[in-house]
């Protein structure tokens, strides 16, 4: 991975970018690209992708130097102490006006769908390649919201395909609100979503930091 990357203006940054990594932004991932080669088979990753491993509590950027910061299914994945730690450094590298924009699993929604779903559980869950390549989840081979034993499942606990495939941690719009005016933060939208257009439902959240 590239780790002394040259300065682009304006820059922008995508952490935690799993699939796809984005052309336009830097991408921070602990994943190297043929890792991501090699998980996503059915996807098509660029030479010209900027991946590095950059410490995200620590990033190797001046203060207010960054414009923008995306994270899509990230801050699920930190633990409850980590989280605040992960939003300073972001406030710190961000310019005054910067976006921070990122999604998260809407963890009420979650819990509404699954009550109603059905308790009809198929067979343990399984990591290996085969699984993975036919949607597994629990023997349902769906990504449908319909069976408490499914891919519902792992939008609460995460995929738990590899070491940072882990859900650590939970989200609401008011979380949101709150956690963003703590930290100097303003919240310019924030919309209820699916996850890939019709998975997981998820809050996207557009905030800038105070001038």
């Amino acid at each position: 991975m590239e780790q002394n990357m040259p300065p682009r203006e304006p820059i922008r940054l995508n952490i935690g970018c799993g699939a796809p990594p984005l052309l336009d932004h830097i991408n921070v991932d602990m994943d190297d690209l043929e890792t991501m080669r090699r998980r996503y088979p059915s996807q098509t990753f660029s030479d010209e992708i900027r991946l590095a491993n950059y410490d995200v509590f620590n990033l190797p950027f001046a203060d207010s130097t960054v414009d923008e910061i995306k994270a899509d299914g990230f801050l699920e994945h930190l633990p409850f102490e980590e989280e605040p730690k992960s939003l300073k450094e972001v406030g710190r590298v961000l310019k005054p006006g910067g976006h921070f924009v990122f999604s998260v699993p809407d963890f009420e929604e979650v819990c509404k769908i699954r009550l109603a779903a059905k308790d009809d559980g198929k067979g343990f869950y399984r990591t290996d390649g085969e699984a993975i390549a036919s949607q597994h989840w629990f023997g349902n081979n769906s990504y449908a919201l319909d069976n408490r034993w499914g891919y519902l499942t792992a939008v609460i606990y995460g995929s738990q395909h590899g070491e940072g495939q882990y859900h650590k941690n939970c989200h609401s719009a008011g979380k949101i609100r709150a956690m963003c005016a703590t930290q100097g933060f303003d919240v310019a939208a924030l919309n209820h979503t699916r996850w890939k257009g019709d998975r997981a439902p998820m809050l996207d959240a557009n905030i800038v930091k105070r001038a």
